[in-house]
């Protein structure tokens, strides 16, 4: 089952879902528009297409990524990839979870990001992975509306409330190294 405006609106009154900061028009008929905060992190140049990339080795893991803050703007250049975050924090409850998607108005100019689930417990803010399509750079700002989500509520309350290594995440969280 989606949740709607009603059961969002609810879910956050009463604490059963935590948003922080939470903004009125944030939620939607079906879902909540999250915003972009200050940071991006870009691939490291030194990393070009003569590099293999090896996600089980430490070191190109720990290189792979630039990560830079409190940005007033940001740019993400034609077909290249970046790594933004959340402007809010979020917790769901053990009995929903999220579908996150770009918001409609930033594909149309060109942008895609991979599906992105927020497991049942969850908590942090959300780490986006962004594609730029177009052929030009595309000007980001914080606090535009960028991610929108979609809760879905499970049948019945999981059993393991996520718990892994991107819980209580705040801003950019990088990838981890693969096993």
């Amino acid at each position: 089952m989606i949740l709607s405006d009603y059961d969002l609106e609810n879910a956050i009154r009463t604490k059963r879902l935590v948003l922080k900061p939470f903004r009125k028009d944030a939620i939607r008929e079906n879902g909540l528009d999250l915003r972009l905060a200050d940071e991006i992190a870009y691939r490291n140049p030194v990393l070009g297409n003569d590099t293999l990339f090896d996600p089980t080795n430490a070191e190109h893991v720990k290189n792979e990524y630039i990560v830079k803050k409190k940005q007033k703007s940001m740019v993400v250049h034609p077909h290249s990839q970046v790594l933004l975050s959340t402007d809010e924090y979020i917790h769901l409850p053990d009995d929903a979870m999220g579908f996150v998607e770009l918001r409609s108005t930033w594909a149309r100019h060109g942008l895609s990001m991979p599906p992105t689930i927020i497991d049942a417990g969850f908590a942090g803010t959300v780490t986006l992975e962004v594609i730029n399509n177009a052929p030009y750079p595309m000007l980001l700002k914080p606090h535009m509306r960028f991610a929108h989500v979609i809760f879905a509520a499970t049948l019945n309350k999981v059993t393991n409330a996520y718990a892994g290594s991107y819980f209580n995440q705040r801003g950019i969280k990088l990838p981890k190294l693969l096993k």
